[in-house]
């Protein structure tokens, strides 16, 4: 005799505010689409590799905020039709996309500042400092508008990563900026623009690996599958645990499949025993960050058939 049980429930972490993650999301994109135009146009303008640079990564933050809100909205859809599992591996997608943009950003920066070290031109340095303060201000408050959900979801994570790489390719600007009104050195400003590139490129290959391992259903990081498999072990009556599986269904829900064989003492019992066996499972796995599961409980006997 087998034993199923399918339960399925929000995460109530990385889905407690959905309004929240999506005005956030509004509000990120409309603000650094105004600042990318005002750094590119003060960049040009006033001679600065190094802001250019930083309006680039600002526009990568617009598409991959974009479609993270698109992403975000698509995982609260219900399951439907072909779509048995529902829309909550777009967020995954997402996050692959945002990386692939970020990478993107930082090798453009470092071959344009390769570019400008061996071709300088005169740098203003006043409207590039201030252009580069209000990217601080900018991106620090749009990661803000995430609040603390997003330590439980990727696709906002992502989200909040470019916004605090970029505040801090901002701070690196401010302060080439300062420097090269003080020296008159030209070539900081390509000095700088290179070390911006490299760590925006840096940032990226983190969240390309996470998202890249998601996509071909890797355990999500942060569940330990030792422990899950050791706690499954030590339910009572339970004699192996075979066929373990772990996903994402979304950047913030988890699912699990396996088969418990049961010991000879539990084969004979009675199916309240069985769900009292099973809901123990469920309330454990639930601690562990895995709210839908599906158990499969069986005998020698009938495993063998």
């Amino acid at each position: 005799m087998g034993g199923h049980d399918h339960h399925g429930q929000r995460h109530q972490h990385g889905h407690q505010a959905p309004g929240r993650a999506a005005a956030a999301f509004r509000w990120s994109i409309a603000l650094n689409s105004g600042l990318t135009a005002l750094q590119l146009v003060v960049g040009m303008a006033f001679g600065s590799v190094a802001l250019i640079g930083d309006a680039l990564h600002n526009l990568g933050d617009v598409v991959g905020l974009a479609l993270g809100w698109g992403a975000d909205q698509l995982s609260h859809k219900p399951a439907n039709g072909r779509f048995t599992y529902g829309y909550g591996r777009s967020t995954q997608m997402a996050s692959l996309v945002n990386g692939m943009l970020i990478f993107a950003a930082g090798s453009g920066v470092v071959a344009m500042a390769v570019e400008r070290l061996f071709n300088p031109v005169p740098l203003i340095t006043a409207p590039v400092a201030w252009a580069a303060a209000v990217g601080v201000a900018i991106n620090f408050f749009s990661a803000r508008l995430f609040g603390d959900d997003h330590h439980h979801d990727l696709n906002q994570r992502a989200a909040v990563l470019h916004l605090i790489t970029d505040a801090a390719v901002s701070v690196a600007v401010l302060i080439n900026a300062l420097l090269v009104g003080l020296t008159g050195w030209l070539w900081l400003d390509a000095l700088t623009a290179m070390g911006v590139g490299a760590a925006v490129i840096w940032s990226a290959t983190g969240l390309l690996r996470e998202a890249i391992a998601l996509n071909l259903d890797a355990a999500p990081r942060g569940i330990d599958l030792g422990a899950v498999e050791a706690m499954l072990q030590q339910l009572p009556g339970v004699q192996s645990v075979e066929e373990l599986h772990v996903w994402g269904l979304s950047t913030s829900r988890n699912a699990l499949t396996a088969h418990l064989r049961l010991e000879s003492s539990q084969r004979e019992a009675d199916p309240s025993a069985r769900d009292a066996l099973l809901t123990m499972a469920r309330e454990r796995l639930a601690e562990l960050g895995i709210r839908k599961c599906t158990l499969q409980l069986e005998s020698a006997a009938e495993q063998h058939h």
